[in-house]
């Protein structure tokens, strides 16, 4: 979940110093009937897109006949507002200060910030068909499911619209299955008309460092299975962290998209619309192997996969996605293994365009920019018993798209913010220097005055 645009939190030993301004900061971020934080908390006032970008299949017969390298180009963006639905569902508890809420999801389409309509066809990767070997690896049952493929004149891969690829559509081999399963599938289906929790914050209330941070782990309604201690939820949504933020703090926060937590550290200080925010990205680590990281210890579920673990840049999610081969990276396979994209051909990784930042105004905390870009990939496995996939040689990382979800506040609400938040700590800092400035002049006064009696007297 990513929200920017005022509604925030967090803490600093330099702005630990009691004063009225401070006590202004922190009664605003606070989750309750009435702050700012609160009101923009519960819809953003900017609007958030996701932007999609295709990797179209250029030779799905030399695939499937020799095992070929997979040729892929991008095609994009298909951009899609999100975000635009208020929490719902909100409920506060006042003995242990939290705050829980749904987050409802809708995609609209823009066609103006789009290279062609959801219409637009292209060879993709067929979802069913390539994740049999993982839900059904007995041989019998694959042998019955190959019959229904080439009954169904199913392949390795197909053509299918952005809208059917990204919300879903039926799926003919699925519809010949003889026993009551899902039929309608799709990379994000199904999206409008859900939502994303339940979610329970701290609002803050009783101690302002804990405004905003996720008070649980995600059960099994959310992730899909029960989390181990490894699924823990730290840090928040990413929308706001606790106030006063300094550069040395590494920010946490819990991705949906991805069914685990994460963290950003500072990378830089820029200029946001007039207003100072500090960016803090997704650094290499986060996605490094256990080996590098042993952090990561728990996200190497399938040994595989990983290379036994050794393999960097890419995240098992299968666990939350119902067994399915879902394996989650950056955009083009940036700062993973090189082993893992050796079989795909047309991939050009690039940190300024594939990286994922946070843009963070230190003393209230609320993200006021972001983009998250991630890549969504499926592995396809060889299969002696289904003739579609039995002359693949080894295993493949397919790339099937990539996202780039952003927002960034807008003018009027950048005007707001810095009439409201900064330009009274700047008008503070101000009245301190003046006051200073008078006390030195006075000093100065009272030096000079007491000098020339001193003089006079020994006169």
């Amino acid at each position: 979940m990513l929200n920017p645009g005022i509604a925030g939190a967090g803490e600093s030993a330099y702005f630990k110093s009691g004063t009225d301004d401070d006590a202004h900061i922190n009664q605003e971020v606070v989750l309750e009937e009435g702050t700012t934080a609160f009101k923009n908390w519960v819809k953003t006032g900017t609007e958030v897109y996701r932007q999609f970008w295709i990797f179209d299949v250029q030779n799905p017969d030399e695939v499937i006949a020799n095992s070929s390298n997979i040729k892929v180009k991008q095609v994009g963006p298909y951009t899609y507002r999100v975000r635009y639905l208020a929490k719902e569902n909100i409920t506060h508890d006042s003995d242990n200060y939290t705050v829980s809420f749904v987050q409802p999801n809708g995609a609209i389409f823009e066609p103006t910030l789009s290279v062609g309509s959801e219409n637009d066809t292209f060879t993709v990767l067929n979802l069913a068909v390539a994740a049999i070997p993982h839900l059904y690896p007995n041989a019998f049952v694959q042998m019955v499911l190959n019959s229904l493929i080439k009954k169904s004149k199913s392949s390795l891969f197909q053509r299918r619209t952005v809208k059917e690829l990204l919300w879903g559509y039926k799926d003919p081999f699925l519809n010949l299955v003889p026993y009551p399963i899902a039929t309608t599938i799709g990379v994000f289906f199904p999206y409008n008309n859900t939502v994303d929790g339940v979610y329970k914050v701290f609002s803050g209330k009783d101690d302002v460092t804990k405004v905003a941070i996720i008070d649980t782990y995600k059960g099994k309604k959310t992730l899909g299975y029960w989390p181990s201690y490894c699924d823990l939820v730290n840090g928040t949504d990413a929308a706001s962290f606790p106030p006063f933020v300094e550069k040395t703090r590494v920010l946490q926060f819990f991705s949906s998209d991805i069914c685990r937590s994460i963290y950003a550290v500072f990378g830089g200080e820029i200029n946001l619309k007039g207003i100072s925010v500090f960016r803090f990205i997704l650094p290499p680590k986060a996605f490094a192997s256990p080996i590098q990281n042993p952090d990561n210890h728990c996200f190497c579920t399938d040994r595989e996969v990983s290379n036994n673990c050794t393999y960097y840049g890419i995240l098992d999610i299968s666990k939350c996605k119902d067994g399915k081969p879902v394996i989650i990276s950056l955009p083009h396979f940036l700062h993973a293994s090189p082993e893992v994209s050796e079989k795909i051909e047309g991939l050009r990784p690039n940190e300024e365009e594939h990286s994922t930042f946070l843009d963070v105004e230190p003393i209230t905390g609320f993200t006021l920019q972001f983009a998250k870009r991630l890549q969504v990939n499926l592995l396809v496995k060889t299969s002696k018993k289904i003739d579609v996939l039995k002359r693949l040689t080894s295993n493949y990382l397919v790339p099937i798209l990539w996202l780039n979800e952003t927002g960034t506040i807008g003018n009027e609400k950048a005007e707001m913010f810095k009439k409201q938040v900064t330009g009274k700590i700047n008008l503070l800092g101000l009245v301190q220097i003046v006051l200073l400035s008078v006390g030195v002049v006075m000093f100065v006064a009272f030096m000079i005055s007491y000098c020339a009696c001193r003089s006079m007297k020994a006169k």
